[in-house]
């Protein structure tokens, strides 16, 4: 997935979105990403003006802690191939951070047009990290790394890579599209993890009712579908069921619910942490489909649902539809709520609202 800040010149996000790619608003400033630790595989960034070295390297810390043992930061920067003084303070900084980290440089190459890249990896044990002659920076207190990175400060540490308590190595996942219905191994680092029976249940009722129910019964036009999101996403179950079709799935996990995020990390899907009682990280009409699966219940004690169903409209675009599925009890109490709003509601068996929005506007 792609993220930048908000720019309203270029409006990256914006156009990505539009164009299809998995897309989000975020920016690496004084708070983290709303991503788990060891989630990405890779990070690349061209042409990006983040300084790495700001405040003893926190931003570039932050990287790290998102990024998997064993997984690559590709750089392409002026500091990575430019020899003037300022490029290369940035680079020497950049070196001796690196180090500090323990990544180790495994290509550094300049094309043609003059143009460099250099590619780091991240260690797969704990063993540099305990062999550094300076602990600086420092490793993190192990019951903090576990917390949700949500509205939390960056951290100046580093998060202990987790190793399976069998070997000295992180391992690396299982190769794509193997990985997505293999159940991620148990965390050594006390975050949730998922029986090989449960995993597989979730898995099989997922994929029952997206190809008997979601793709045939309910009257929804998959072919216009592209931008998807998962409000509630659980283990990841309804993106994997989908994965054949042409579309992707933003796995939304709520911040009040069981952190499952990591798994679904782990199984090869993307996602980010959030609150529905606030505003979701991206820009209106971005959304074909939003897809709730027993959400709204615990929104009730926080926050009115009546918000809740404003911000899934203003992230929904024109045409585009709302699958929820909830109690009968629940359905009656967002049905009236998605009609104010000038969509379209179906009931199917009692357990299925789907919505459609319309191109109704306010009279003049």
């Amino acid at each position: 997935m792609s993220f930048a800040p908000k720019d309203e010149h270029e409006a990256q996000i914006q156009f990505a979105l539009e164009r299809g790619i998995p897309a989000f608003l975020a920016v690496i400033g004084t708070q983290k990403l709303t991503f788990p630790n060891n989630a990405f595989d890779m990070i690349h960034c061209a042409r990006c003006r983040v300084h790495w070295d700001a405040d003893g390297g926190m931003p570039l810390l932050e990287l790290n802690r998102i990024l998997r043992p064993g997984g690559f930061f590709i750089w392409s920067a002026t500091p990575v191939y430019r020899s003037d003084s300022r490029d290369q303070n940035v680079w020497n900084a950049m070196v001796a951070l690196t180090e500090a980290f323990c990544w180790k440089v495994v290509a550094k190459e300049t094309d043609a047009a003059g143009i460099g890249v250099v590619v780091y990896q991240k260690p797969v044990s704990n063993s540099c990290y305990e062999g550094r002659k300076a602990d600086n920076p420092p490793l993190c207190i192990q019951n903090r790394s576990r917390e949700i990175s949500w509205y939390s400060p960056l951290d100046y540490c580093l998060p202990r890579i987790p190793v399976p308590q069998s070997g000295q190595e992180s391992s690396w996942p299982i190769s794509w599209p193997e990985r997505l219905a293999n159940r991620p191994p148990s965390p050594q680092d006390g975050s949730i993890s998922i029986s090989a029976k449960n995993f597989l249940n979730d898995t099989t009722q997922w994929d029952m009712l997206v190809s008997k129910i979601y793709l045939h019964h309910l009257g929804i036009d998959w072919l216009k579908v592209r931008n998807v999101m998962d409000m509630n996403a659980g283990f990841g179950g309804f993106a994997a069921a989908l994965i054949n079709q042409p579309l992707w799935v933003m796995n939304v996990v709520p911040i009040h619910g069981p952190d499952t995020l990591p798994i679904i990390f782990d199984r090869g899907l993307i996602g980010v942490y959030h609150d529905w009682c606030e505003a979701f990280n991206t820009y209106p009409r971005t959304y074909d489909l939003l897809h709730s699966s027993f959400l709204f219940g615990g929104l009730t004690q926080r926050c009115d649902l009546v918000e809740v169903a404003m911000e899934m409209d203003r992230i929904l675009r024109p045409g585009g539809w709302v699958l929820v599925q909830d109690t009968i009890e629940m359905i009656q109490k967002m049905q009236p709520i998605l009609i104010s709003l000038h969509w379209e509601t179906t009931l199917h068996n009692q357990k299925f609202l789907v919505c459609k929005k319309g191109l109704w506007r306010p009279a003049k």
